[in-house]
C-alpha cells in the first residue's frame, strides 16, 4: 500500500508536499518556542500576536524555500547542501521574527523567542527529511534485500564509494577494512573500520559474497597481493579505480593487461592480408569441417561462410562447442545452410553417413587431441583419436568420392618427441599413404607452429598468471617456438586445399622462432609490471623456470628434410618428404590397433620406435609414460 502510494506520486506532487511540510514546520517551531518560553497562559493571552508572527515567518520561509529550491532536493540526495540551505532559511526567519518583535505595536514576543524558533525549525527540517528518506528507502527496498559488501580501503575512494552506495537499492556496504591501524575501530562515512584479520568474521556474520578493493593509488603488485589474500575468504573481489581516473577514462581493472601486439611477437609483418583470396575454391561446395568447435575449426568455419559454400557441415564431439559455433555461424551467415553433427571422428558409420547424406565435396580435418602434457599422460587415447580418427575420416572421404581432403597438422610432427607429435606424424603418414592410391580424392596436409590465442596457448596462460601477480612459469630459459595467428593458420589451410595435387605437405614461411622468455618479459612489461630477477630484485613479477615437460622440445622444426618446392604463393612452400609404403603402413596400423585393443603400452612403444623418426636431441624432456 505505502509502496504504491510512493511510486504513484508525481515529482511535482512530491515537491509540493515537501514545501507544505517545511511551511508547517515553521508554525510548529514557533508554537513550541512560544510554549517553552512564555508558557501556556501567556501563549493564550498573546494569541493574536502569535498568529501574526507565525504568518510573517511562514510567508518569509515559503518565499525563501521556493527561491532556494530546498523542496526540490531529492530525499536520497539530501546531505550537507540541504542542511546548509535549511540553516539559511532558519537564520532568515529568525531575523524576520526579531525585526517583527522590535517594530510591532503593541510589542510582540521578545526577540530570543524567534531565535529559538529558528533553531527548532532547523532541527525539525533536517530531522524530518532524514526520517522521510529512511522511511522511503525501507518502503522501496521491501522484498528486495540488498547485497552486503565490504569495502577494503577507507581512504578517499572508499569513502566516496560508501557515500554513493548508501542509498543504492541493490548493494549495501556493511563495513570498511583497512590496514591503517589509526583508522581501525573508527567510524568513517557511516561505516565502522575493521582490521584485515576480522574479514572472515565479517563475511560469516553478514553473509558477504563480494569485497570491493578501493585502493587505486596502491601499486598494482600490492593490489594483486591483497586480492589473492581476499579471495581466500570465498568472496568475489573487485578492484575499483579512482573516480578521477574513471572520469578521465584512464581506469584499468586489476586483472586488465595491455593488449599484446601479436605481430610484434611474431617478429614479422602480418600475413593474412598478403595471402590471396580462396573463395573460388570453396564457393558452391558442400564442406565438412571436423573439430568445428575448436580454435582452428571454428575459424575455418567463419572464413568458409564468407566463401558462400552450398552447405557447411560441422562435426564435433563437444556438445557445448558445437552449439556455440553453430549459433554464431547461423547469425553470421543466415543464408548458408549449416548442419551440426554431434559425434566422434572415430565412428566410421557416423562419418560415412555424414559424407554420403550431405554429398561432401571438401573435408577439412581439424579434429585432434593437441595438448602435449595431456596426450603424454593418455598416449593410447591420443593414438586412437589422432591416428585412427584421421584414418577413419580420410578413408570415408576416399570411399564417398570427396574431391579434396586437407589435414590440419603441426610442427610437433617433425621428428616428434611427444606422444602428441608422434600421433600427428602417424596421421600424416596415413594420409600420405592414401594419397598414393587415390584416383578421385586429392589428399594434402598443412603444417604450422603454435597458434596465438588458441585453447592451451601460452599467451592466455601468461596473461592469467600476470593477472594473479605471478610468477610466470617458463619451462626453459632457451625454449623457442614458431607462432602464427589463427587467421593466418586458417588461410594457409584453405589455400592448401586450392594448391593440392595429392600427398602434399604445405608449410608457411613463419620467420624466425620466438624466444618464449622474451615473450614473457614483454607481456609483463605491457601489463604495467616490472620483471623481478637478479638484476632487478625489487621487480614485481618473477619468471619461474619449471623445467621441460615430458616430451617437450627446446626448439620445434617445420621440415623433416631440406627439399622444398614452391607454390603459387611465395610465403607458402611444399615439402618433399618420404613416407611408408602401403604394406609398411598396414603393418604399423595393425600393430597400433593391437596395442589399443590390448591396452599395451609396451607394444605401442615398440611400434613407435620401429616406424617413426624420433627426435635425437638430448635436450628433450623424458616422457613420464613408459613408452
Amino acid at each position: 500500500m505505502l509502496y504504491r502510494i510512493a511510486v504513484s506520486l508525481s515529482r511535482q506532487q512530491k515537491r509540493l508536499m515537501l514545501l507544505g511540510i517545511d511551511v508547517l514546520l515553521i508554525a510548529v517551531a514557533h508554537a513550541l518556542a512560544t510554549s517553552l518560553l512564555i508558557g501556556y497562559i501567556g501563549f493564550v493571552n498573546m494569541l493574536d500576536s502569535f498568529l501574526v508572527g507565525a504568518c510573517i515567518l511562514m510567508a518569509v520561509g515559503l518565499g525563501l524555500i521556493a527561491f532556494l529550491g530546498l523542496h526540490k532536493i531529492k530525499l536520497n540526495a539530501y546531505q550537507m547542501q540541504g542542511v546548509v540551505e535549511s540553516a539559511f532559511v532558519a537564520a532568515v526567519i529568525t531575523g524576520s521574527g526579531v525585526a517583527y518583535s522590535v517594530i510591532a505595536t503593541p510589542p510582540s514576543f521578545p526577540a530570543p523567542l524567534y531565535v529559538v524558533t529558528g533553531m527548532l525549525f532547523l532541527i525539525l527540517s533536517v530531522t524530518s527529511r532524514l526520517f522521510m528518506r529512511q522511511a522511503l528507502l525501507m518502503i522501496y527496498r521491501r522484498g528486495n534485500p540488498r547485497v552486503p559488501i565490504i569495502i577494503y580501503g577507507a581512504g578517499q575512494t572508499g569513502q566516496q564509494l560508501a557515500t554513493a552506495l548508501a542509498v543504492d537499492d541493490a548493494v549495501e556496504p556493511i563495513a570498511f577494512v583497512d590496514d591503517d591501524r589509526r583508522l581501525q575501530s573508527l567510524t568513517v562515512a557511516g561505516l565502522r573500520v575493521y582490521a584485515p584479520v576480522e574479514i572472515q568474521d565479517l563475511v560469516d556474520r553478514y553473509d558477504v559474497r563480494r569485497i570491493i578493493l578501493a585502493m587505486p593509488s596502491a601499486k598494482r603488485a600490492v593490489q594483486t597481493a591483497i586480492t589473492r589474500r581476499l579471495v581466500e575468504s570465498g568472496c568475489e573481489v573487485h578492484a575499483l579505480p579512482s573516480f578521477s581516473d574513471l572520469i578521465a577514462n584512464k581506469a584499468d581493472s586489476l586483472s586488465d593487461t595491455k593488449p599484446v601486439d601479436v605481430h610484434d611477437l611474431l617478429g614479422r609483418e602480418r600475413l593474412e592480408q598478403e595471402l590471396p583470396g580462396v573463395s573460388g575454391s570453396y564457393r558452391n561446395r558442400n564442406i565438412l569441417v571436423t573439430g568445428a568447435g575448436g580454435s582452428i575449426g571454428s575459424e575455418l568455419c567463419r572464413q568458409l561462410v564468407g566463401c558462400k559454400p552450398s552447405k557447411l557441415i560441422l562435426l564435433d564431439h563437444s556438445e557445448l562447442a558445437l552449439f556455440d559455433v553453430h549459433r554464431e555461424l547461423a547469425t553470421l551467415s543466415p543464408e548458408t545452410p549449416i548442419v551440426p553433427i554431434l559425434g566422434s571422428v572415430c565412428e566410421r558409420g557416423l562419418v560415412v553417413d555424414a559424407m554420403e547424406r550431405n554429398k561432401i565435396d571438401v573435408v577439412l580435418h581439424a579434429a585432434a587431441y593437441k595438448h602435449v602434457p595431456l596426450v603424454e599422460e593418455n598416449a593410447l587415447e591420443g593414438i586412437r583419436v589422432n591416428v585412427f580418427g584421421t584414418k577413419t575420416v580420410a578413408d570415408a572421404a576416399r570411399l564417398t568420392g570427396v574431391e579434396r581432403f586437407i589435414l590440419v597438422s603441426t610442427d610437433k610432427a617433425v621428428r616428434p618427441s611427444s606422444m602428441m607429435g608422434v600421433s600427428k606424424r602417424f596421421a600424416e603418414m596415413a594420409v600420405q599413404d592414401l594419397a598414393t592410391r587415390s584416383t578421385t580424392t586429392r589428399f594434402s596436409m598443412v603444417r604450422f607452429g603454435n597458434v596465438l590465442g588458441s585453447s592451451g596457448s601460452v599467451i592466455p596462460l601468461f596473461q592469467e598468471q600476470i593477472a594473479r601477480g605471478g610468477p610466470v612459469t617458463l619451462t626453459h630459459s632457451d625454449v623457442t617456438r614458431f607462432f602464427m595467428t589463427i587467421p593466418e593458420a586458417v588461410r594457409l589451410v584453405l589455400l592448401a586445399g586450392s594448391f593440392a595435387r595429392g600427398g602434399d605437405v604445405f608449410v608457411l614461411d613463419m620467420g624466425k622462432p620466438v624466444p618464449i622468455r622474451k615473450l614473457a618479459e614483454k607481456m609483463i612489461r605491457n601489463a604495467g609490471y616490472s620483471v623481478r630477477d637478479a638484476e632487478n630484485p625489487e621487480g614485481e613479477i618473477e619468471i619461474e623456470i619449471t623445467g621441460l615437460r615430458p616430451g617437450e622440445k627446446l626448439h620445434e622444426e617445420l621440415l623433416i628434410g631440406s627439399d622444398m618446392l614452391t607454390t603459387p604463393h611465395p610465403k607458402i612452400l611444399r615439402a618433399q618428404e618420404s613416407h611408408l609404403s602401403e604394406i609398411e603402413m598396414a603393418n604399423a596400423l595393425q600393430a597400433l590397433r593391437q596395442s589399443l585393443d590390448t591396452r599395451s603400452e609396451d607394444l605401442l612403444k615398440q611400434t613407435l620406435d620401429q616406424w617413426i623418426e624420433r627426435q635425437g636431441d638430448d635436450k628433450v624432456a623424458s616422457r613420464s609414460v613408459n613408452l
